[in-house]
């Protein structure tokens, strides 16, 4: 046997007690003519028990926490990155808006072009978009820049982006504006900018839920 190599991986399955009976005797009967293996076995058998007896060493009190403060800082880039990239889909949830609110406000700043919705049988003179008395406007009516007056009827919502209601009989009693009594819905004023992107945005959830 070749105690430089077939020996000494007897003697490591022994110790580690994954040896077969086979092997084992073939471990023995090489032992009794060896003193060299012998004595080794006995170094290795005599080093693991020492190890074994070894009380188990514990670092310091405070170790720990003086070498993570030695540790470099990591740098803000880089735990927003790998913050980024655990969750992807809030990452692309605040790039979408990121992009939308800056479209929106360079729209409100770009955009002074009168808008209006449904305009059929409404009078438009200027920025002044006109319900004439006797017409009825069926369903939403959105005007953007320009001022609305409603001499008729508005079956539905009445929204002013960056314009308002001119109204004959013109504030009450109190100071406020008069109600629109030809409107039967809401009537909401977007004079902001961050009003106008809030409207947009409400419009765009809307649609995205009202997909079928």
């Amino acid at each position: 046997m070749d105690c430089n190599k077939e020996a000494l991986d007897l003697m490591h399955k022994h110790l580690d007690g994954d040896i077969s009976r086979e092997e084992e005797a073939q471990l023995i009967n090489h032992l009794e003519g060896c003193m060299a293996c012998q004595k080794h076995l006995h170094e290795l058998k005599r080093t693991i028990t020492l190890i074994q007896s070894t009380d188990k060493m514990s670092a310091p009190e405070g170790f720990a926490n003086r070498v993570m403060q030695q540790l470099p800082v990591e740098k803000k880039h880089v735990r927003y990155m790998r913050w980024f990239k655990m969750h992807p889909v809030l990452t692309a949830a605040a790039i979408f808006f990121v992009f939308m609110f800056t479209g929106l406000i360079s729209a409100w700043e770009q955009d002074s072009q009168l808008m209006v919705s449904n305009p059929e049988n409404l009078i438009i003179e200027g920025h002044m978009v006109i319900v004439p008395e006797g017409v009825t406007v069926e369903g939403d009516l959105v005007v953007q820049n320009g001022n609305l007056k409603i001499d008729g009827t508005v079956n539905g919502n009445v929204t002013l982006i960056n314009g308002k209601l001119v109204e004959d009989n013109g504030l009450d009693q109190n100071g406020l504006m008069a109600n629109a009594a030809g409107v039967n819905g809401e009537l909401k004023e977007v004079n902001r900018i961050f009003e106008w992107v809030w409207y947009h945005t409400q419009n765009v959830f809307k649609g995205i839920f009202s997909m079928e």
